[in-house]
């Protein structure tokens, strides 16, 4: 009995957060299949209460203002009922269920498949996801009392290694078709050991805890060692500075070129406040520089510091957010100096106080339609370009803050951009004030371009300047097109189309592989061939499982993408940087190998393999 707990264990520290895909089962449904638990072989059981299913009907009142209505420490359950995804924010766990199996462990925003549905928590209930759910975990839902019961069975282990080996091995076929100078020899010599493995673990019962571990661990050798690196691939890496001597910043700069990192999106303007001095703030009255870094000037050494070493600065840039800090505690606050450039939503449009929105860290917004903000930005921007000369402006929060889904009652209040200068300015063109106009009427759609031609107004202006001084104009966008023109007023395609943008950096807020090939196929489909995609991953952020972002940088390179950007710096730690340095991002000593878009045209003959035929 103690080898059988310790080789369980044993199994689920390697097995923890581990994803996995699944064939396909019969549509959901609730008939009583649905909840039949195991009646033999249970290994270890929980249960949880489930504080809502497919809450998109306003019901679930502690989630109504969140992504997905999902409220603080709840428990979702998502079925197709609930539309093609879940919505949620990146601070949750999901788990992906079919045929009563845990076939995946995601983060965010989850594609809910069509055969199954989706566990999804927050706060503590995330917490419970993490100690309790793994691949191959059984998931019944009890409706009767509203329960979640989950069992792990010797059947969950055989489950969850026979989909790794065939995930492992159809990747190394992608290169080995794709690429012809790829060497995969290390790689299948660790997919033969779990393969073995994974025999011994089929014909002895009592030891399946032990071999499946081993097979798992043999297979996450060989996914960290599949994927080649490339030279001319984009590596990039969002930083929030905290260094506030040059010792410390040279000694960071050398620790994200260690990672085989090329590009620092270096945070210099957010919560409202520069990182440097500045005389553009100075001028406007405002807080000239954050608190942290007084008496010191880091974004010069950063760009200097980096350039040295080969290395390009984009300036990482909060547009419109002007942070959580209550505006009447700092006098010095842009929005105390100027209360009149704060955004409202249509519920609060006569407020005397500043807004702060309650699902964005109840942080303060800038009203992008005011022409006063838009100049008092630009000219930031400006300063920054003239005075350091980076390589590149990074262009986040440029939007409108998150209003809740048009599927939840009261959608059209929680909107914002009802600002005085903002409806004074339709109406004299419309002859109607937006606070009267309701959602699903004619004059919405007018009202929701205005706004979204006023993000794309700032947009153009600031591409105007980076093409002066020739640099990079990225910008940190939401897929989904038409949930970012909803939700957020962001009409990115337009940009694209216009070749307002050289590029997007749009934020995967998923540990789920296929959730993040959805979503950037999305943005592929929607975008220009000109404008270059660095779809930004947030595995680490999420604290996923190391070998998702590896599943995430090959998706991007099979859909041809410009290379990837990671969130973020402080969460980039060695069990995420060790396995991309296994092989993906590490250099070879020997000519580098070209991306296999580039490569010329040549047949491979394909090496069959255990699970050829299952795929």
């Amino acid at each position: 009995m103690k080898k059988i707990i310790a080789n369980l264990l044993i199994f689920m520290f390697i097995l923890a957060g581990h994803s996995a895909s699944a064939a396909s089962a019969p549509v959901f449904d609730n008939s009583k299949a649905q909840n039949q638990p195991p009646v033999e072989g249970i290994l270890k059981q929980a249960s949880i209460k489930i504080n809502d299913i497919d809450p998109n009907a306003g019901l679930n009142l502690k989630g109504s203002f969140y992504p997905g209505g999902r409220g603080n420490n709840q428990l979702i359950i998502y079925t197709p009922k609930n539309g093609l995804r879940t919505g949620t924010n990146e601070f949750g766990a999901e788990a992906i269920v079919i045929n009563n199996t845990v076939v995946q462990l995601s983060g965010a925003d989850t594609i809910i498949p069509q055969n199954g549905f989706i566990i999804s928590g927050h706060g503590k209930a995330k917490t419970w996801i993490n100690q309790n759910l793994t691949v191959g975990t059984k998931a019944y839902i009890d409706k009767k009392t509203k329960t979640l019961n989950v069992y792990l069975t010797n059947e969950s282990f055989l489950y969850a290694t026979q989909e790794i080996i065939k995930e492992v091995d159809k990747m190394m076929r992608y290169y080995r078709d794709n690429d012809i100078y790829y060497n995969g020899k290390t790689s299948q010599n660790y997919v033969d050991k779990a393969i073995d493995n994974l025999k011994k673990a089929q014909k002895r019962p009592d030891d399946t805890q032990k071999y499946s571990a081993a097979a798992i661990a043999n297979a996450n050798k060989a996914m960290q060692h599949a994927l080649p690196y490339y030279k001319d691939e984009f590596k990039g890496v969002w930083v929030r500075p905290k260094e506030t001597n040059q010792d410390d910043i040279i000694k960071t700069i050398e620790k994200i070129r260690s990672y085989g990192i090329e590009n620092i999106f270096l945070e210099t303007y957010f919560q409202g406040k520069t990182i440097f001095p500045s005389a553009v703030l100075a001028r406007y009255n405002v807080q000239t520089q954050r608190n942290e870094f007084k008496n010191f000037d880091p974004l010069k050494i950063w760009i200097d510091e980096a350039h040295k070493r080969g290395l390009k600065v984009h300036i990482w840039f909060e547009t419109f957010y002007a942070g959580n800090e209550n505006p009447m505690n700092n006098p010095k606050n842009v929005l105390s100096v100027y209360p009149k450039w704060g955004n409202v939503t249509k519920a609060q449009y006569d407020s005397a106080m500043p807004v702060a929105s309650l699902s964005e860290h109840n942080g303060y917004f800038l009203d992008p339609a005011n022409p006063e903000v838009q100049q008092y930005l630009l000219s930031l921007l400006e300063e920054i370009i003239t005075n350091y000369h980076p390589d590149g402006i990074n262009l986040d929060y440029i939007r409108y803050p998150q209003a809740i889904s048009a599927k939840f009652s009261g959608y059209d209040l929680t909107n914002w951009g009802y600002t005085k200068y903002a409806r004074e300015e339709f109406k004299n063109a419309s002859g109607v004030d937006p606070v009267d106009i309701k959602y699903g009427t004619p004059l919405w759609d007018s009202w929701a371009k205005y706004r979204q031609d006023k993000i794309t107004s700032f947009v153009f202006k600031t591409k105007q300047l980076t093409s002066k001084h020739k640099i990079l104009l990225t910008a940190v966008i939401f897929p989904d097109r038409q949930k970012s023109l909803e939700v957020k007023m962001q009409d990115w395609k337009t940009w694209s189309q216009n070749n307002y943008v050289d590029g997007f950096t749009p934020l995967i807020l998923t540990c789920d592989r296929d959730t993040a090939d959805f979503l950037i196929d999305d943005i592929r489909s929607n975008s220009s061939s000109k404008t270059k995609i660095y779809p930004g991953l947030f595995v680490a952020f999420m604290n996923g499982n190391p070998d998702d972002l590896l599943r995430q940088v090959h998706q991007s390179r099979k859909l041809k993408t410009a290379g990837i950007i990671m969130f973020d710096y402080a969460h980039l730690n060695p069990r995420y940087t060790d396995v991309l340095l296994t092989s993906a991002f590490r250099p070879v000593k020997a000519k580098p190998i070209e991306p296999p878009n580039y490569l010329p045209d040549r047949k491979v003959k394909k090496k069959r393999s255990f699970f050829w035929k299952n795929n």
